[in-house]
């Protein structure tokens, strides 16, 4: 375990605009800001043709991430974190479930999930010594480090 304490700032809320994509709004409103770190929650409604990671296929011992594409519009419930990378870019780590008709799934919205009509962001800045997103040389993945 690695912990870092933290507290918070500034509360933000967002409406994103239809076509808007979640993690992109979210790292250039981040950017803007000057937000080095937040806890991110999102609600609402994500388009057709929004992707998500739904999990690595592992058959070959690689970490090759699996994305699933919406084939309709679909509900959102998320949460995440911003921390910048090695170059001081915020970057977006979020999961969440989208639904349809009763199904879900749940997943890293990384990928791009597009949203649709409704789609509201809460930002709480956290300040203090906040770690950084480092890439990992084993795995890849941008593993949070002092």
């Amino acid at each position: 375990m690695k912990p870092y304490e933290l507290r918070t700032g500034r509360v933000f809320v967002l409406r994103l605009e239809t076509g808007e994509v979640l993690h992109e709004a979210i790292e250039g409103f981040s950017r803007e800001k000057s937000i080095k770190s937040a806890l991110i929650t999102a609600v609402g409604g994500v388009a057709t043709g929004s992707k998500m990671v739904v999990g690595p296929n592992l058959d070959d011992g690689s970490v090759v991430p699996i994305v699933y594409e919406l084939r309709t519009p679909h509900e959102l419930t998320a949460t995440g974190t911003v921390f910048c990378d090695e170059n001081d870019q915020p970057v977006m780590h979020m999961h969440g479930s989208v639904g349809y008709n009763g199904h879900s799934t749940t997943g890293c919205l990384r990928a791009g999930m597009i949203a649709w009509l409704v789609l509201e962001v809460t930002i709480t800045e956290l300040l203090g010594d906040h770690p950084k997103r480092i890439k990992d040389g084993s795995t890849g993945f941008l593993l949070l480090e002092s």
